[in-house]
């Protein structure tokens, strides 16, 4: 992707999207990213109104409407770590999202979690106590528009284990190729 001005900030200094369809480990992936660059994540479900999830739970797709609202508390949320970095997860499937984003944080940096359907429907079925049902998964694709060349960010697969994808965004981060940052391995869950 090409590099705006934004992009001159130090990586820790920068707040990162976590972007891509439900499912990918968009959570997973921003925390541990989160804790590489010591900044604080933020869990883009938890900006939804009881309303967004009560539809979504009953397998109804948000609308444009509905996502508004959520997009702006996200965007505030990240205008308010700008020069101090953050990471925060959020689907930003479309350009208009993610341009709504930029409009409250310019200096955003999106890191796109892609994948395959197959593994991407496996994962989501693997998961338990998620408002998000596995019905809504052809809507997510149809719906996700790829970053534009001219938008700050990069695209990891998550064909690998979550500290080798947050490895590879690490890497792709402004600033952060000279000098990685390990990764913390997480401790498997009982």
């Amino acid at each position: 992707m090409s590099a705006s001005a934004a992009s001159a900030a130090p990586a820790a200094t920068r707040v990162v999207v976590v972007m891509g369809v439900a499912g990918t480990g968009k959570s997973t992936v921003g925390e541990l990213l989160a804790e590489a660059l010591d900044v604080p994540y933020a869990e883009a479900d938890a900006f939804h109104s009881p309303a967004n999830i009560a539809k979504m739970s009953a397998g109804t797709p948000l609308d444009d409407t509905d996502r508004g609202p959520w997009l702006d508390a996200i965007g505030a949320w990240a205008h308010s770590r700008e020069g101090r970095g953050g990471v925060v997860s959020c689907s930003a499937l479309k350009r208009v999202y993610r341009d709504r984003l930029r409009a409250a944080a310019p200096g955003l940096f999106f890191l796109h979690l892609t994948g395959d359907r197959a593994l991407i429907a496996d994962r989501m079925a693997a998961r338990e106590g998620h408002f998000m049902p596995t019905a809504l998964q052809d809507s997510q694709f149809a719906t996700l528009e790829p970053l534009q060349p001219d938008e700050d960010g990069a695209a990891v697969s998550v064909a690998r284990e979550p500290a080798a994808v947050v490895e590879r965004a690490l890497a792709a981060l402004p600033d952060s190729r000279s000098t990685p940052t390990p990764v913390p391995t997480p401790l498997p869950t009982p």
